[in-house]
């Protein structure tokens, strides 16, 4: 059930997710447009015991972001790298679009490319 490209993985929670629970993991997501890396955490410290789907959605997001400030730093430490921050920042945006969408949906989604820190 999962679809694999270049804009991720999506996949099928194992229940529906209610309302309440697809809004909070959207926000995990388009909430790091305005704080790249505490939005999804508070939203995982907080709920990771309450819903699943709440904490794969704000984990997801959480370990995308770290990924995406990894790349950055190293980047910016190359001369010709900084040149290439740009490109990032679209990319993350496109991506953080598309989770956004999914978790609307009420699937599960997982970005390409995001290192696996939190588990």
């Amino acid at each position: 059930m999962a679809d694999s490209s270049f804009t991720g993985n999506e996949s099928t929670p194992d229940y529906v997710p209610t309302s309440d629970e697809k809004t909070l993991a959207l926000l995990s997501h388009i909430l790091t447009f305005i704080a790249p890396f505490i939005a999804p955490l508070i939203i995982y410290l907080v709920k990771k015991d309450e819903s699943k789907f709440i904490a794969a959605h704000a984990k997801e997001s959480l370990n995308f972001q770290i990924t995406v400030i990894i790349i950055c730093i190293v980047l910016f430490i190359t001369v010709i790298g900084i040149l290439l921050l740009w490109a990032i920042g679209l990319i993350a945006s496109v991506l953080v679009i598309v989770a956004t969408i999914k978790a609307s949906e009420g699937k599960l989604y997982r970005y390409p490319f995001s290192l696996r820190l939190i588990k």
